[in-house]
């Protein structure tokens, strides 16, 4: 069973750094492809980062890009946000990518294996 587990969210002053993990259980690096998304109240959830099996091309949205970075170890896969905006605050997640090794895109539906999320609030 593939069974997904995010940490690391907290409150956070403007400007500030976070770096959530996504831990997994019966979850095989070597074999699935990882995303990050988020969801904030009213909106619906939307995608933030991937990274293929192969640690390689990985992709971010356009609004992350130079802020937010995506790596990965053993079990884990890890999202370092730093230079966090109010914008920013959202429940974010984890998720495995269906039948594949590469990363589709940010369609939700590509994905499977959802963790329980873990919130990131940006506030002065």
């Amino acid at each position: 069973q593939v069974q997904l587990a995010e940490s690391g969210g907290g409150l956070v002053q403007p400007g500030g750094s976070l770096r959530l993990s996504c831990i997994g259980s019966g979850f095989t690096l070597d074999y699935y492809a990882v995303g990050w998304f988020r969801q904030s109240p009213g909106k619906e959830r939307e995608g933030v980062s991937c990274i293929p099996n192969n640690d390689q091309n990985w992709i971010y949205r356009d609004s992350v890009k130079g802020r937010f970075t995506i790596s990965r170890a053993e079990n884990t896969v890890y999202l370092q946000m730093d230079s966090l905006k109010p914008e920013d605050t959202a429940v974010y997640y984890c998720a495995t990518v269906r039948r594949g090794s590469w990363c589709p895109g940010f369609n939700p539906d590509d994905y499977e294996n959802w963790g329980q999320g873990t919130q990131v609030t940006v506030s002065s």
